[in-house]
């Protein structure tokens, strides 16, 4: 006998940086832990700037560093069966999950959360985009999103019969 598994949805602007690398750490601490089978991990985007596009190269790369590839993944758009389809969307800032709120969420079943509300010592809000910087703020921004996807696979692998 099966057991349903958690279905999660990382969402950020473009799919290509932030959204990409919850999914895949995500993906990767179930794995790790042998729950692979236990959570449906996808990420999906606000606009559909990068959609068929891997994720950006540096965040490509950062998390490879870390042991995380996501180098398959391909960049989409947020749609509203998203909302009926999966358990929890987890958008990468504020402005995201504003988005969320007030074109899908009418209604659905998932719930909207911020990811970083799973890192409170962390004192960030939003996840910042490191789209616009340099490798460190990839660097940076993988750390954050790291801490939080830990701490959030940690709250829902508590859960799991």
């Amino acid at each position: 006998m099966s057991e349903t598994p958690i279905k999660l949805l990382f969402v950020c602007t473009g799919n290509i940086c932030r959204s990409p690398t919850a999914e895949g750490i995500f993906r990767h601490l179930a794995e790790e832990a042998g729950l692979g089978d236990r959570f449906v991990v996808d990420s999906a985007g606000t606009h559909d700037y990068h959609v068929g596009s891997p994720p950006d190269v540096r965040a490509t790369r950062i998390a490879l560093c870390h042991g995380v590839d996501i180098s398959n993944q391909r960049a989409r758009r947020v749609v509203p069966k998203d909302f009926e389809r999966f358990d929890y969307v987890i958008a990468m800032d504020q402005s995201h999950k504003r988005f969320m709120a007030e074109s899908f969420a009418e209604g659905a079943a998932a719930e909207i959360y911020l990811l970083m509300e799973f890192a409170p010592d962390t004192r960030y809000l939003d996840v910042p985009d490191p789209y616009d910087g340099d490798e460190e703020g990839f660097e940076r921004t993988y750390g954050l999103i790291e801490t939080a996807t830990s701490n959030l696979f940690a709250k829902l692998r508590e859960t799991l019969d």
